[in-house]
C-alpha cells in the first residue's frame, strides 16, 4: 500500500511525528502537499468536505479507503501494521497512552510562544509568552521529561517498551530534537537529569533509515513557523 500523508509543506510540526514513523518503517508514502499543487489539493479536501470522515486539520493520512486524522490516531493505525507497536491490545493501548502524553507536551511547547491564541502573532503576546515559557522551563518540561525517564527505567530500556522500538520512541526523539532547537540553554541543563531519554534520542538518531532521513531533503529544517520556535528571550 502507498500511503498519502497530508500536512503543511513548509514546517515539521505535528506531521513530523508521522513522517518519522513512515521513514523508520521504510513505508511507501508520498508527502502530498510538498508535490506540485498538493497543498491546494489538501486544502480542497478539507474545505469541500470530500471525505466522509473529514479531518479537523492536518496531518491526516489516506490508506486505501481509510482517511485518518490526528497524529496519535494515525500512529495508532500505522504502528501494528508497520512493526512499530505491539499487536496485542494491552501493548497497543500503552504505546498510544505514551503518544497522547507526548501530544500534551507538544501542545504546551506550542503555547510557550502562543499562550493567548494561534490567531495572534508572537509579537502581540510576548509578555504572556515570557511568563508561560518560564513556567514551562521550570515546571512543565522537567515534569514531562522526568516521566519518560521513569518509563525508560521501569521498562529496563533501551526503549520505552524495553527491547522493542515503537513509534513513541521516534516521537520522543523528535521532542528532544525540537527542545534543543527551541530551548537550547534549558535543554542542556535538563538533559543532565534524563540520561535515559538522551540515550534513547541518540540511539534513534543512529538507526539507518532515520539517519538517512535526517540528512535528506525530505527532512524540513526547524524554523520560526512550526511548533518548535527559538526565541532567545524565552530560553531564560
Amino acid at each position: 500500500m502507498r500511503y498519502e500523508l497530508y500536512y503543511w509543506p513548509e514546517i515539521q510540526g505535528r506531521g513530523e511525528f508521522v513522517r518519522l514513523a513512515l521513514e523508520e518503517a521504510g513505508a511507501d508514502y508520498v508527502d502530498v502537499a510538498r508535490k506540485g499543487s498538493g497543498e491546494d489539493r489538501m486544502i480542497g479536501l478539507m474545505s469541500k468536505s470530500r471525505i466522509k470522515t473529514p479531518p479537523f486539520a492536518p496531518p491526516f493520512l489516506r490508506a486505501g479507503q481509510l482517511w485518518i486524522g490526528q497524529t496519535a490516531n494515525i500512529l495508532a493505525f500505522l504502528g501494528p501494521r508497520e512493526g512499530l507497536a505491539p499487536r496485542g491490545e494491552a501493548g497497543r493501548l500503552w504505546v498510544n497512552q505514551l503518544q497522547l502524553t507526548i501530544a500534551d507536551l507538544v501542545a504546551e511547547i506550542h503555547e510557550t510562544h502562543h499562550p493567548i491564541g494561534a490567531a495572534f502573532y508572537y509579537e502581540d503576546q510576548k509578555k504572556e509568552a515570557k511568563r508561560r515559557a518560564e513556567d514551562f522551563r521550570r515546571s512543565r518540561a522537567p515534569k514531562f521529561l522526568g516521566y519518560f525517564e521513569k518509563v525508560l527505567k521501569v521498562s529496563g530500556g533501551p526503549h520505552l517498551l524495553g527491547r522493542t522500538l515503537c513509534y513513541a520512541d521516534l516521537s520522543l526523539f523528535q521532542i528532544v530534537e525540537g527542545l534543543r532547537y527551541a530551548f537550547p540553554k534549558t535543554t542542556r541543563r535538563l538533559e543532565k537529569k534524563i540520561p535515559r531519554v538522551v540515550a534513547l534520542h541518540d540511539r534513534v538518531a543512529k538507526r539507518p533509515r532515520v539517519a538517512a532521513y535526517l540528512v535528506s531533503e525530505r527532512r524540513i529544517p526547524f524554523n520560526q513557523m512550526g511548533i518548535f520556535r527559538h526565541y532567545k528571550e524565552l530560553d531564560g
